[in-house]
């Protein structure tokens, strides 16, 4: 909808890669985006009718912004507007099953479930970053197959570009893992498949910090080949992607983990650095014969041991693994088809209204 507004709702990180890249995409579709970041999520609608917020063609919720969705639901509902959802997870699913807050028969579990199915079925159209998420919403929310589209997240391609292999000098291959420290990702996993490793040399790089980064630090106190870097900012992970020769995604066991493709694969393999991480629904099957991508069962530290060691061990492969990966991006994930993922989704959302 070429010069429309999409008015942006709620108390939403801009930072975070997932609305940085939703918005450019809208803003190339011919969006124009305003935002309305209200003072009290709850009570958003009374705060858009006092400051007579002018009505926009969408309202937007974006991800991990449960708190917004019922006020801007409301809002929406009253001028007629519909109203897309980008959750990107559920917080009943990271409560009950990532964090094990509360068991699944907990009364309030099933209250919070009970939420987020009102949350899910206020909005027009709720988008699924894959089709595993997307089953997942359709199955725990009751929802209608046609109100859920699949927007995958990709990476912010000014940033994350390819970039020649790396020169080693014949040194040991570097394997890169970045992120967060949490379950989610396994970096247990990687500290003990560094433990088990039986292969060419290699430096295993663990980069961020976390709930789990202690734990790790200490389950890797007597191995030289690991080593700990501090956060980087986001605009030099380009950099750093580049400085290394193999990209670790995620290896938790979780559900949540099978749904996903991780902010860091799709980072990776936009920078054109081959990536290990855990098979999963959430990827294309045609990933499963590339070279840009290795696929490891969850929470097998001896299974990703042996995938860095086999590609460790032909280093003359490298730079063709760089460019399949490359390749996958361009491919399967880059802005382009996300941006025609995104306009199919509106376009439905329009037609239905």
């Amino acid at each position: 909808m070429p010069d429309s507004t999409v008015l942006w709702w709620g108390r939403f990180d801009p930072g975070y890669s997932r609305n940085r890249i939703v918005r450019k995409l809208l803003a190339d579709l011919g969006w124009r985006i305003r935002d309305f970041r209200p003072r009290i999520s709850a009570t958003g609608d009374i705060e858009a009718a006092l400051r007579r917020i002018p009505v926009p063609d969408l309202v937007w919720v974006p991800c991990f912004r449960q708190r917004d969705a019922a006020a801007a639901a409301r809002w929406a509902a009253r001028h007629s507007v519909p109203m897309v959802f980008d959750p990107l997870i559920s917080a009943w699913d990271k409560q009950v099953f990532e964090h094990g807050k509360f068991a699944a028969d907990d009364p309030r579990a099933r209250k919070l479930l009970e939420q987020e199915r009102r949350l899910f079925a206020a909005a027009d159209m709720v988008l699924a970053d894959t089709g595993a998420h997307r089953d997942f919403f359709l199955k725990a929310f009751g929802l209608d197959g046609d109100r859920v589209a699949v927007v995958p997240v990709g990476a912010e391609e000014s940033l994350f570009k390819p970039s020649p292999p790396r020169d080693r000098a014949d040194g040991p291959v570097e394997i890169l893992f970045y992120g967060s420290f949490i379950g989610l990702q396994g970096p247990q996993v990687i500290v003990e498949a560094a433990r088990l490793y039986d292969g060419p040399p290699v430096n295993w790089r663990l980069l961020g910090e976390g709930p789990l980064l202690g734990a790790c630090k200490e389950q890797a106190r007597d191995l030289s080949s690991v080593k700990f870097e501090p956060w980087l900012d986001y605009d030099k992970l380009p950099v750093r992607i580049g400085a290394a020769d193999i990209l670790l995604g995620v290896f938790g066991a979780s559900d949540k983990a099978a749904r996903v493709i991780p902010n860091k694969v799709f980072q990776a393999l936009a920078c054109g650095r081959p990536v290990v991480t855990r098979a999963a629904p959430a990827y294309p099957a045609a990933l499963a014969a590339s070279d840009g991508i290795a696929f490891v069962p969850a929470n097998e530290p001896q299974a990703l041991a042996a995938s860095v060691a086999d590609w460790a061990g032909a280093p003359d492969r490298l730079a063709a693994r760089c460019e399949a990966a490359a390749s996958i991006y361009r491919r399967h994930f880059a802005n382009d088809a996300i941006r025609n993922s995104l306009r199919d989704a509106l376009s439905r959302l329009v037609t239905s209204d």
